[in-house]
């Protein structure tokens, strides 16, 4: 039987390209805290852009027109901040002092559990350190409520160097698809900037029914634990507000804490929490994802986990923030890719 001999060939072309996207990964992951202030100014020019325009088509200067807006935004985000950040820091501060007393009571009662049920130990245990872990980080959180919020950007100088990039990018004309143009080769440029622009129409349509969506479910939260008597009902109205963005499970761990608080306060009370999380889910899922989301983001509920859990590990916060939008453009190449591969097909 003859000898059968396969060769592969790779030409240096191949070879040079190769090295050129692993430099670049690492590159990029190096420079991972400049690309997130530039992800983040994009964002936010995005979202002015359009208003900009149509200011200008009015006869509005447009310079005038992006201070007027940027000036309205930052006095609303202050005067909210203003209003609900002593509240929100004395309930953390109570919180904070309220829980090194409800994570010994829980300890006791895990005692108890495993002395009656040795099997169980090494998991009872572990419960029983998540709970303390939670306690120390509450208690952390208490006495830096303030640098908290201003790492979600990165700190201060990444905070203004985010506005100063945005600024710039709405007040000019067009001005995400000249940057793009400085940035992208030539032979690309067509297709990065209506590739941005199909993730914007997206990621817009998804970042808007999101926020509207999670606000909604938090002031509910807050206005029926307020209602029910549950002590600290801004912070876990705050909670539930946040982890609305995780798609399915985020209203479920949203809901843990305050059951475990109203059981605390009187086990009756718990029920009726626990029923009233109940029917903030139900009617979050068949009247305002439907009314608010629509079927029009086009973003797997999956991809959105994943994206969160990945950004997360790679930049924390400002990384989770960041993670749907990348990860929607990386859909969108994949789906070109896609197409294109289908029309070779058809022609071939």
């Amino acid at each position: 039987m003859p000898d059968s001999k396969i060769q592969i060939e790779i030409s240096s072309a191949s070879i040079l390209k190769a090295i050129s996207v692993v430099v670049l990964v690492i590159l990029l992951y190096l420079l991972k805290d400049v690309l997130i202030i530039f992800l983040f100014a994009l964002i936010i020019a995005s979202a002015i852009s359009p208003f900009a325009d149509w200011i200008e088509e009015k006869g509005f200067p447009r310079l005038l027109g992006v201070i007027l807006l940027f000036g309205i935004v930052l006095g609303l985000i202050t005067l909210v901040f203003s209003l609900v950040i002593p509240y929100f820091s004395q309930d953390i501060d109570r919180l904070a002092g309220m829980l090194p007393g409800v994570v010994d009571k829980i300890s006791v009662s895990l005692e108890k559990a495993q002395a009656g049920a040795p099997r169980y130990l090494d998991f009872l245990s572990e419960v029983q350190n998540v709970f303390e872990t939670l306690s120390t980080y509450f208690q952390q959180s208490a006495q830096s409520i303030v640098g908290f919020v201003v790492s979600i950007f990165g700190g201060l100088f990444s905070f203004v160097a985010i506005l100063v990039i945005s600024f710039y990018l709405s007040v000019m004309k067009k001005g995400i698809e000249s940057f793009l143009g400085a940035v992208v080769p030539d032979k690309y440029e067509e297709y990065a900037i209506s590739l941005w622009k199909r993730t914007e129409v997206k990621v817009g349509r998804w970042l808007q029914g999101q926020l509207l969506l999670s606000l909604i479910v938090g002031l509910m939260v807050y206005i029926g634990l307020s209602l029910l008597g549950i002590r600290f009902a801004l912070i876990l109205g705050v909670w539930a507000m946040l982890l609305e963005i995780i798609p399915i499970v985020g209203p479920v761990i949203a809901a843990i804490p305050a059951i475990i608080l109203a059981f605390m306060q009187e086990p009756t009370l718990g029920l009726w929490v626990l029923i009233f999380y109940i029917v903030v889910q139900q009617i979050e899922n068949h009247i305002l994802v439907p009314l608010v989301l629509g079927k029009t983001i086009g973003l797997n509920p999956v991809v959105v986990i994943i994206a969160l859990l990945v950004g997360a590990q790679l930049a924390g916060i400002p990384g989770m923030i960041l993670s749907v939008p990348v990860s929607t453009v990386i859909v969108e190449i994949f789906e070109d890719m896609a197409r294109e591969k289908r029309s070779r097909k058809v022609t071939s």
